[in-house]
């Protein structure tokens, strides 16, 4: 019987290993954005997704809301310079 227990225990712990090596890390938050106006963020996040591949951006909050505006073009500069 003393032979089950490490053969179990060496195959336990190569499941707990390959378990945690399956899930990525989470991820931090490129900017510290606190602070800023929850229109400011979704622009910042816009124009950052913007600089990475195709255009988002909502265009009537573009023209109308300043902070919007601020953000999206901060956010495009930003990320378009990594």
């Amino acid at each position: 019987m003393s032979g089950v227990f490490p053969k179990t225990g060496a195959l336990l712990f190569a499941a707990l290993l390959l378990a945690a090596c399956g899930s990525p890390p989470p991820q931090k938050p490129r900017f510290n954005l606190a602070g800023y106006s929850p229109a400011f963020r979704q622009g910042h996040a816009d124009g950052c997704t913007s600089a990475e591949g195709a255009q988002r951006r909502d265009e009537r909050r573009f023209r109308e809301d300043a902070d919007y505006m601020m953000g999206w073009n901060d956010g495009r500069s930003a990320c378009r310079r990594k």
